[in-house]
């Protein structure tokens, strides 16, 4: 379908400020950018505790934040990585996304301030998403995880991570992960390698945007057949976790997400697959001005619902 009216409008407003693309701003601009607007995802969902803690990783004392649904009843659990292209963003943009999570799956989500690119290259932000993964599960009794079903979720650079930490999981064989919940995620930079990649400029991410953000995660040429850095490249896809998992029409990853949801489907794992139409790379980020980035969440919600109650 044609491009959302409000995803447009979203676009032509980004682009009145003037902001050169990724590769042009370097980290620290482009990280600069990322502060303003701290209501961009809309509101928070006021029944929802927050607390704010550290976790420390092999590396480093990173912050997360713990996301507490006052609702009554077994509750289920979510690590939760932030997307940015592993160099931006932070947990606080997300407390509007992910207090309205936790409410509609009565799950208690930790985020994790994950240490970035290019200071902190591949692995480092992966283990300490795992070394996450692995808190919660040691911890589930102080969290309030009553039911011992612990998910992974991201978007984008943190579906990346989630993609990654549930196949680690699956490898090590010591936490059963309930589910991955993928959010357009960036799996694979031979999707942004080619001349004629979709959507490739005019949607926000662009193409050179995308590979410039691969070029600082990875560490080493290596890393492209490392499946806990780049999912696309494991060679089995059985036994991970039901995945939920959806694209965006007018996304330069699309074609990233449709190859990786059909790898699962491929490999016999249940995946609930939706892409939106219309939509852009970002919009479940853009609630205060895509009405769409809030609507997706009744999707996301009942899908990892029917998965926990199974």
């Amino acid at each position: 379908m044609a491009l959302d009216p409000q995803c447009k409008a979203f676009l032509d407003r980004v682009k009145s400020f003037n902001i050169p693309d990724l590769p042009v701003q370097g980290v620290h601009f482009a990280r600069s950018n990322g502060h303003g607007e701290p209501d961009i995802s809309g509101p928070l969902d006021p029944s929802v505790h927050l607390e704010h803690r550290y976790m420390t990783t092999a590396t480093a004392d990173v912050p997360i934040t713990i996301y507490t649904p006052t609702t009554s009843g077994p509750k289920s659990g979510m690590a939760f990585f932030h997307g940015g292209g592993w160099i931006l963003n932070h947990i606080n943009k997300y407390d509007a996304q992910l207090t309205a999570m936790a409410a509609k799956t009565n799950s208690v989500i930790v985020a994790i301030n994950y240490q970035t690119a290019p200071e902190h290259k591949f692995p480092i932000p992966f283990d300490d998403c795992y070394t996450l993964l692995e808190w919660m599960n040691a911890n589930q009794k102080e969290l309030g995880i009553t039911t011992g079903k612990i998910g992974v979720g991201g978007d984008s650079a943190g579906g990346n991570l989630a993609s990654a930490v549930a196949l680690a999981a699956r490898d090590r064989g010591k936490i059963a992960v309930a589910y991955q919940w993928l959010v357009y995620p960036c799996n694979g930079p031979e999707f942004v390698d080619s001349a004629d990649v979709p959507n490739a400029l005019d949607y926000g991410l662009t193409q050179p945007g995308m590979k410039w953000l691969w070029d600082q995660y990875l560490a080493t040429p290596a890393d492209r057949k490392n499946p806990y850095c780049v999912p696309h490249s494991a060679t089995s896809f059985k036994d991970l976790p039901p995945t939920v998992i959806v694209t965006a029409e007018y996304d330069v990853l699309r074609a990233d997400g449709i190859a990786y949801m059909e790898k699962l489907k491929a490999a016999g794992v249940q995946v609930a697959y939706q892409d939106c139409p219309g939509m852009i790379h970002g919009f479940f980020n853009y609630g205060k001005y895509i009405d769409a980035g809030i609507a997706i969440r009744d999707f996301f919600a009942t899908e990892i619902n029917r998965i926990l109650a199974a």
